[in-house]
Order: structure tokens, then sequence, then C-alpha cells
């Protein structure tokens, strides 16, 4: 079976224009916007949010998983659900960002899925975590980055407690995984811009602010960005 990140890849990838080197790819439109922090921290909220705000701006990059999907989510909407052998394939032709494995379950950010969204002049909307973050610094995307902050390591356990979907083991995971993020995170230099989600309304409202600022001093270099 041909994989679809292959075909994506090719179909987006035809013509000079659009050659890249194996290593680099090139930013022709809006700077990504990475958005990093503890799953259970918010980040979902402020998105949404976000996304209902600026409904023509943004585009949300789908990241593909080995996992298998949680009830109700779907794929192409949550996550790219691929099988383990088709995934590492991609890897390894070099049509990921970033990837990372976590629970025994590889994730990753394709090219293709950047590129689709900033061919439409929309801001592609990156949520990653620390290793993510790491790898796509060393692109020349030129992302902006922001880290959203938890109230406490006790909130998110509370949190991924409401879920119901996480074992005594991969909670434990996920909590260890937290405090590493947040250690990265928190150290200055990391982040462009750091949101301490305490209270939702007053955390979205700051992420709101630095990113329109951000867009708009893109649009004065001329970059067409449509806040609308």
């Amino acid at each position: 079976m041909i994989s679809f990140l292959f075909i994506v890849n090719r179909a987006l990838s035809s013509g000079t224009a659009a050659s890249l080197s194996s290593k680099k790819m090139s930013a022709p439109g809006p700077r990504p916007l990475v958005l990093c922090g503890p799953s259970g921290s918010g980040k979902s909220t402020l998105l949404k949010r976000l996304f209902a705000e600026f409904p023509n701006t943004f585009g949300f990059s789908i990241s593909h998983t080995t996992r298998k999907p949680r009830e109700g989510e779907e794929h192409g909407v949550h996550y790219y659900f691929v099988e383990r052998p088709e995934m590492e394939a991609a890897i390894a032709g070099d049509e990921f960002i970033e990837t990372a494995e976590f629970t025994g379950n590889l994730y990753g950010t394709s090219k293709a899925a950047v590129r689709e969204i900033q061919a439409q002049g929309r801001v592609c909307i990156l949520d990653i975590e620390q290793k993510g973050v790491e790898q796509i610094r060393r692109t020349d995307l030129n992302p902006i980055l922001i880290f959203n902050n938890p109230p406490s390591i006790n909130e998110l356990e509370r949190r991924l407690r409401q879920r119901g979907s996480e074992t005594e083991e991969s909670l434990a995971k996920r909590l260890n995984a937290a405090q590493v993020e947040l250690d990265y995170g928190l150290t200055p230099g990391n982040f462009h811009k750091i949101i301490n989600n305490v209270d939702i309304d007053v955390a979205y409202e700051e992420f709101r602010n630095f990113v329109v600022q951000e867009l708009k001093a893109q649009e004065s270099q001329g970059v067409p960005i449509s806040l609308k």
C-alpha cells in the first residue's frame, strides 16, 4: 500500500519552486505557531478559542501516530492513525519535521501537513512536545514558540484522571514526561512566550494578544495574513 505521506508529499512538491534540501525546508508563507505544554495543560482549549475567533487565519497541523484511536477520535481529524511500519518508512524517507516515541507509540508532524497549510496563506499551528520543539528549531521554518504552563503537576494529574483513558502505568509516564516538559518550558530562551494557564480566560487573552502582535509584525514585513 502506497503511503499517504508519500502521495501528499509528491503532490505538494511537484515543480522547481517546491524543491527542498534533505535536511531543511523553506517557509513560503506565515511562520508556523508552535504550542507546547504537558498533556492536560489546557492547550486544546486555547486553540479552540483561537480558531473560533479567527476562523480564516489558522490551519491545524494534524499529527501522525501509530497508537489506536480513542473513543470519539477520527482519522484525519484528531490524528492520522497509521501502522508502525508505514510511519517508520516515512520517517526513513525524510517525510517528517519532527517525531517522538511515547508509551510505545510513534508521533510526528509531516512536512506535507505544514506545506499544505502555508500554501493556503494560513498560519500553521503545531501542538508538539519538547523533543519536537528541539527538532523544529533546527529547521528553517522560524516558528513562533509558545509554552503553556499548567497550574501544577497535581492539577495535571487530576485532569488526566478525569479523562478516564489512562492506566496507572501510562499516567505515571505522562506525569514524568510532564515534569521534563515543565523543566524545559520554563528554561529562559527556549520559548518566545510562556503562558501561565491558571485561569483559562486570562490565559487565552494573553495567548491571543501575543499571537496577534506577532502576526501583525509579519504583516508589516509584507507577509499576507488574514486576521479574520
